[in-house]
Parts: C-alpha cells; structure tokens; sequence
C-alpha cells in the first residue's frame, strides 16, 4: 500500500501522544484534588474490596476503559491513514484492436478535374469506420505523406478538409503540390502505390492493412517501379489493394490493369461514381479481423481507502458503544 500523504501519518500519531498525555495530566490532577479533599470514611471498606463481585467489576471496568483506549488511538491511526490517502496500483497496457488503411491519392493534372470528389469519398468512408488507424499519401511525380496513420478522427477530417479547400487556388503552383513534383514524369502509379504500401508501421506485429488507391492510372514518365511489381510488394507485405478508378470502364485497358492490381492484393477495383462504392469498400475492409496493437505499459495509481473506511466505522463503533458501557 501506498500514501499519497504519508506525512498526515505523522499529525495523527502527534495528536495520539498528545491527547495520551492531556488525558494522565487531568487524571492525575483530580486524583490530587481527591486526596486533598475531605471524604467521609467507610468502616470495613477492605472488606468491601475483597468480595468477589466488587473485584468482578473493578476488572471489567478496567478492561473496558483499557479498550476505550485501545479502540480510541486505533481509530484515530486508521482515519489518519484514511486522510493520508491509501493508494493502490495498477498496470494497465493499453490495446488498439483497430485495422490500418492508408488513403492513398492521385494528385496529378488528369486527376484534378476528379480529386476533390475523391476527397468526399474519403470522408464519407471517414463516417462509416471506427476505430480504424487512418493515413494520407498523396503523389504525383513523387509521393508526399499528409499525415501518418492515427485514430484521431478530429485530426483527419480537418486535414482531408483541408486538402480539398487547396484545391481552389490561383497561384501558379496549389499547395496540395508541394512535394509531389520532385522527380521526372507524372502520375507515377507504380512509384505512389508502392510508397503507400511502405507507410506501415508494427510491420512485425500480424494486423488488417489496406490501402484504399485514388488513380486514373494514366501514368507519363517512367516510374521506378511498375503498378504490377507494386501491387506485388503490397500483397507479399500483407497489405489488400481497394482502388476507386474514375473512369471505369470508359478506357478498358487502362481499368483492366488497375483491376488486375488490385485483385493481385486480395482487394478489388471499383468506379468512382458507383453508387455502392462507400458501402462496399466498407464492408471489405471490415471483413479482415482486427488485431490487437497493444501500447505502452503505464501504471496508475488510484484512491483506494474502501478497506481502511470499512475498519475506522467498525472501531468508532465500538468506541462509541464501549463509552455508553462505562458511563463516560
């Protein structure tokens, strides 16, 4: 057991000797004042103290006063100890039983006409998870990380939102841009997927990771790695592969291969503009069972004085019932 105020401890045992040494002071001050004071004297009274139920009495009232006593100092230490504040510890490790899914989007020129409609369906699947640690990658020529993965919904709606504002801008180059230029080419697919797919931490730890991919595949320039050797490294990492394609369906070739992708990752490829796109995404997502990501161990301490309250009513109790006994 621990005392938050250990040092009140200290006050009650104080107050114990000093009331100890007030209650001899005044006992011993009328006992004088008995013996100075003239008393009618009883004839035979030794006679009187040798009978037995005389002898009885004069122990139980001693036994009593002594447990008056008794009860009176321990009562006293326990509500010192009450008011010192018993604690009691606890270790507590805390456990995030949530998926990873990174959200990963295409910010080049073909895809500009298309992103701030993608940014609306990032924050609708916002409002259909909980729980879920959520990311943001964006890239174009090069990949840019908005912010890591976090459960805090507060945080990524106002970045998501953010993020689409930026795509009302008059300057020369949008803010949503910084970064994303940095390399020969544009709308590197392959070189952006496989950036996402990378942005996953606890790799060592067995947990549901998804990367939900915004892309008209329309690649121009050379990419370090291929959409397919990217998809590839997601799916041998662990990670599924949703993509969101604005134009299913109006170039074949095109949404085949980022069809196939996906695929390859135990994902799936849906058109931007479906109408069970949100829902379903969801319920993919949600069908890989959650692991639990267990945090740092903290121990913390907390009031603890039920016991010791339990045992000061019990002894004033018996304080106050020994007291009515003795006529005190």
């Amino acid at each position: 057991m621990a005392l938050a105020n250990w040092w009140v401890i200290l006050i009650a045992v104080a107050v114990i000797v000093i009331a100890i040494g007030v209650g001899l002071l005044i006992g011993l001050r009328r006992n004088a004042r008995h013996r100075e004071q003239q008393s009618a004297p009883i004839a035979r009274a030794e006679r009187l103290r040798a009978l037995p139920s005389f002898q009885h009495a004069v122990r139980r009232r001693t036994v009593a006063l002594a447990g008056v006593l008794a009860l009176g100092v321990l009562a006293s230490m326990i509500a010192g100890v009450v008011a010192a504040r018993p604690m009691a510890s606890e270790t507590i490790q805390p456990v995030n039983t949530s998926r990873d899914i990174m959200l990963c989007l295409d910010v080049s020129g073909s895809m500009s006409d298309v992103d701030v409609e993608v940014l609306s369906v990032f924050e609708e699947l916002l409002d259909g998870f909980e729980g879920e640690r959520i990311g943001l990658t964006i890239f174009n020529s090069s990949p840019v990380q908005i912010f890591p993965l976090t459960d805090d919904y507060d945080f990524i709606r106002t970045h998501l939102q953010s993020i689409r504002e930026s795509f009302d801008y008059m300057e020369e180059v949008p803010e949503h841009w910084v970064g994303t230029l940095n390399g020969p080419g544009a709308s590197l697919i392959g070189d952006g997927l496989a950036s996402c797919a990378m942005r996953f931490d606890h790799l060592d730890d067995e947990r549901s990771r998804s990367i939900i991919l915004a892309t008209d595949n329309e690649v121009n320039g050379d990419s370090i790695v291929t959409l397919e050797e990217a998809s590839n490294y997601a799916a041998s990492a662990g990670v599924r592969v949703f993509a969101l394609n604005p134009v299913q369906g109006v170039d074949t070739d095109i949404s085949a291969e980022l069809v196939a992708a996906a695929e390859a990752t135990g994902g799936k490829a849906y058109g931007l503009r479906d109408t069970t796109t949100v829902s379903d995404i969801i319920e993919d997502v949600q069908k890989q069972e959650a692991t639990e990501l267990r945090g740092q161990a903290q121990v913390v301490w907390t009031d603890n004085p039920n016991l010791w309250i339990a045992v000061l009513l019990v002894m004033a109790l018996g304080f106050v019932v020994l007291l009515w006994r003795v006529r005190l």
